[in-house]
């Protein structure tokens, strides 16, 4: 956990550090006041009073050089520490593909008492493992129910539905699982699959598996040190290195050896 006054680093050794990061962890950035700017996988985005920025384990994440809010709270955790929790979240899988989530003000000063509490339960020593828990589950909790306001029934089987399409997709992507196989494991139709995918996504099931792969391959040339893209390619799965090339330029609008040159 970091807030202006507890986990933060000097400027001079926050320098030393690379502004773009591929965190292993589930991270959080609660603006209380203020404004900042953040990039996750590539895409910026502006975080304003009462609003949270939320990134999954593996995807990219930039801090801009945009002005940060003197009142904030960031934090991380990794899927042990979830495991350890009473229940599932279901924002954490992003259904609805958004990383902000905007609170209410009572919701938001909710989300500040929580804080305030988990900020002094961490700066004591020997504190209780489990009082920090319950009040990481009470946080999430806020967070899920927020995420999902607009959403007529939070529990509707759709949303479930594609909740398990998404997990299956993540489980499963460099296998290049077919709609048919996808269809089975979730006993729906195909048709049932295009229309749930469609309606959360905006894009067709295939679309969406395509984007995600290139995602992954965005985020591999980052982090990895790939020689040739036939390596990137088997490594996605791809058994023909030429389709792979002409997949990713149809949907990054670039070629592979121009986004490796890009990136140097």
């Amino acid at each position: 956990m970091v807030t202006p006054g507890f986990g933060q680093l000097s400027p001079e050794a926050a320098a030393k550090h690379p502004s773009i990061h591929r965190l292993p962890y589930y991270f959080f950035l609660f603006m209380e006041k203020g404004h900042s700017r953040y990039t996750v996988d590539l895409e910026t985005f502006n975080i304003e009073k009462h609003e949270l920025l939320f990134s999954l384990p593996h995807q990219i994440q930039q801090l801009t050089s945009a002005t940060q809010g003197n009142h904030y709270y960031k934090l991380g955790f990794d899927d042990y520490c979830l495991s350890r929790l009473p229940r599932q979240y279901a924002f954490l899988l992003n259904p609805l593909n958004q990383q902000k989530i905007r609170f209410s003000p009572a919701a938001a000063a909710r989300l500040k008492n929580i804080y305030t509490m988990l900020l002094a339960l961490l700066s004591t020593p020997d504190t209780d493992a489990e009082l920090i828990l319950a009040h990481l589950n009470s946080l999430l909790t806020e967070m899920n129910a927020a995420y999902f306001a607009n959403e007529a029934k939070q529990a509707d089987h759709k949303l479930s539905a594609f909740i398990k399409f998404k997990l299956f997709i993540e489980n499963n992507l460099t296998t290049h699982p077919s709609i048919k196989q996808i269809a089975k494991e979730l006993a729906i139709s195909t048709d049932s699959l295009y229309q749930l995918v469609k309606h959360y996504s905006g894009q067709s099931p295939k679309e969406y598996l395509t984007q995600r792969l290139m995602l992954e391959a965005r985020r591999r040339m980052y982090y990895s040190q790939h020689t040739s893209v036939k390596e990137l390619a088997f490594e996605l799965g791809f058994n023909d290195p030429d389709y792979f090339s002409r997949l990713f330029k149809k949907t990054t609008g670039k070629t592979v050896a121009t986004f490796f040159q890009d990136l140097s």
